[in-house]
């Protein structure tokens, strides 16, 4: 006969694997966010596992404190319930704002027309857009890849 710890593990595992399963809100936006970043799926895998354990934990550490403070499970409910509103909206925002980035990217990648003056003193212009890697500028930065600590953060 299995142990206790034994048979509550196997229940947890199972309800988790279930409870992600129904939720399309659990695994579709890192679908999406893997496929518009070009991640491989190694690094989808790897984003998913670790906001799944920042889940686990938050769910965890929302239990213990629970615990803790000596609440009943009924006043538990409630905050559990709002928890999961404010995850609902924080990906709405994320989508919409993710979604203006991109049309941000969109209308600065349209062509369009530079002076560009040379060290000899001649001058040209010409039509170009910035998304292209032919033609490199200054004012160009590198920037930092957020995206899977801001789906971390959601989860």
């Amino acid at each position: 006969m299995a142990s206790d710890i034994q048979v509550l593990c196997l229940t947890a595992a199972s309800l988790g694997f279930i409870h992600t399963c129904v939720g399309p809100d659990h695994y579709l936006p890192f679908i999406a966010m893997g496929k518009a970043r070009d991640w491989t799926w190694r690094k989808t895998a790897l984003v998913t596992l670790l906001c799944g354990l920042g889940h686990v934990a938050s769910s965890v550490a929302v239990g213990l404190a629970g615990i803790a403070l000596g609440a009943a499970a009924g006043r538990v409910v409630p905050i559990e319930a709002g928890r999961g509103e404010v995850a609902a909206w924080l990906l709405l925002v994320f989508g919409l704002l993710y979604m203006v980035w991109g049309l941000r990217r969109a209308w600065a990648g349209r062509p369009h027309v530079h002076n560009h003056g040379h060290d000899d003193g001649s001058e040209h212009r010409h039509a170009h857009g910035h998304l292209s890697a032919a033609h490199a500028h200054v004012h160009e930065r590198a920037r930092a890849n957020i995206t899977p600590w801001v789906l971390f953060t959601i989860f």
